[in-house]
């Protein structure tokens, strides 16, 4: 088990490193976050509607819409040199490699989501309740869960001919159970509402989550190996 744990986190590490030496996929979703509330702050007639009223629908657009960035270039820099077959190649499981990107995936893309939570209340003015722990556990079983399957369908579309183009063709249509859950626990946690009525929504997106990590880990070696 330590040993298997190990290799995981050789995989998380070796991720984080590239992306702190080239800062192209957190650059790009991060920038992404700003100019998207820039972009909803002017395009919102603050007299017909509240922007705490959609907020939590805007955050939950732009954490899946900038995270279809980082992710969908998880295979890119080791596929254009050959060192993701040397990869699959080591006798590293396929379900530890999977994992393993996956949290990578998620540590980068959790630290853009507090930023687009960030962004969004200094744009819009929206408070974030009561309630700031669960707000980030809200955010963190979200980004998990659209993290394991957008890293399996990064895989699938990285062998493809349309690449990135048809990521979010095979990720939009499963995301649908989560961003519902996320954006609704998220509103009523961002007005101050009781812990007690996001309780629901938490362990939907808890099982979401579960389903979403096991089903990569089981899938992507098949995925791989074709």
């Amino acid at each position: 088990m330590s040993a298997y744990l190990g290799q995981i986190y050789a995989i998380v590490w070796k991720d984080l490193l590239l992306e702190l030496r080239t800062r192209e996929r957190v650059v790009a979703m991060g920038a992404f976050a700003v100019l998207s509330a820039v972009l909803f702050n002017y395009s919102i007639d603050r007299t017909a509607v509240r922007p705490q009223d959609i907020g939590a629908g805007l955050i939950w657009m732009t954490i899946v819409f900038g995270g279809l960035l980082g992710v969908g270039r998880t295979f890119h820099l080791e596929s254009e040199d050959g060192a993701f077959r040397g990869v699959l190649m080591s006798p590293v499981p396929k379900d530890a490699i999977f994992l393993g990107k996956t949290l990578s995936n998620f540590v980068l893309l959790y630290v853009v989501s507090l930023l687009i939570v960030a962004v969004f209340m200094l744009f819009f003015g929206m408070e974030i309740g009561t309630s700031p722990a669960v707000l980030g556990l809200v955010l963190a079983l979200g980004t998990l869960g659209f993290v394991a399957l957008g890293t399996l369908f990064a895989a699938v579309s990285s062998g493809t001919r349309m690449g990135e183009t048809l990521l979010p063709i095979l990720l939009f249509p499963v995301l649908l159970p989560m961003i519902v859950a996320g954006a609704g626990a998220t509103e009523r946690l961002l007005a101050g509402r009781p812990v007690s009525e996001v309780v629901g929504n938490i362990r939907m997106l808890a099982a979401f989550v579960l389903m979403a990590v096991a089903a990569g880990a089981v899938l992507f070696r098949f995925v791989v190996e074709d």
